[in-house]
């Protein structure tokens, strides 16, 4: 966990995925994550303060390209199910605020790391697609990173991300697991409401 947390601001830099049907996933990631750099460099000081610049950052150019239904429902598995519509929706939103606040503590550690973008390959169903990058750090091996997308109607959206072949999704899921099997759903729901407002976990 400390490892994805680690990689979040990388991760999160070129997931801003602007809907486009016909430009390739690969370009659409490139070409946004080119305007999240560039806005970071020029917001460098104030993004270290100002925690609202982070969040508008997110929501303008991140969040309206996740998927965070599909997400939840592959995070969840079985215990989506399980789940009233009261508490699916309360957990999305609330796992939604885990990422935009794992994104925003990791982003003043962002290190002008490069991005390379290998090429796209075709899939099975041409409504899937994998975006797969590597993150070049000043010193060190590069890091894999994999972005899986749905196209739903127009536009393509983020479920998943594989960091050094550890899917985001699965990850959750087996600490959510864990969690709901301790405290069940609602004490889950609750225990990310206080992580969310800074209380810990």
């Amino acid at each position: 966990m400390k490892r994805l947390q680690a990689l979040f601001t990388a991760l999160f830099l070129t997931l801003a995925v602007q809907a486009h049907a016909e430009v390739a996933p690969d370009a659409l990631v490139k070409a946004t994550s080119d305007q999240v750099l560039e806005a970071i460099k020029q917001n460098r000081e104030q993004l270290k303060t100002d925690p609202n610049l982070v969040y508008r950052i997110v929501d303008e150019r991140v969040l309206p390209h996740f998927d965070f239904e599909a997400m939840s429902k592959l995070v969840l598995g079985v215990n989506w199910r399980r789940a009233t519509p009261a508490q699916q929706a309360a957990f999305i939103r609330e796992f939604r605020s885990l990422l935009v606040r794992t994104y925003a503590k990791s982003l003043a550690e962002y290190d002008e790391q490069g991005i390379r973008y290998l090429p796209l390959r075709p899939e099975a169903d041409p409504a899937e697609a994998t975006v797969r990058t590597e993150i070049q750090p000043k010193a060190g091996p590069s890091i894999p990173v994999d972005y899986r997308l749905k196209k739903s109607g127009t536009e393509w959206k983020v479920y998943d991300v594989s960091i050094d072949a550890v899917s985001l999704v699965t990850n959750y899921r087996t600490t959510f697991n864990q969690d709901i099997q301790r405290i069940g759903m609602d004490g889950l729901i609750k225990q990310l409401q206080r992580r969310n407002a800074g209380d810990g976990a």
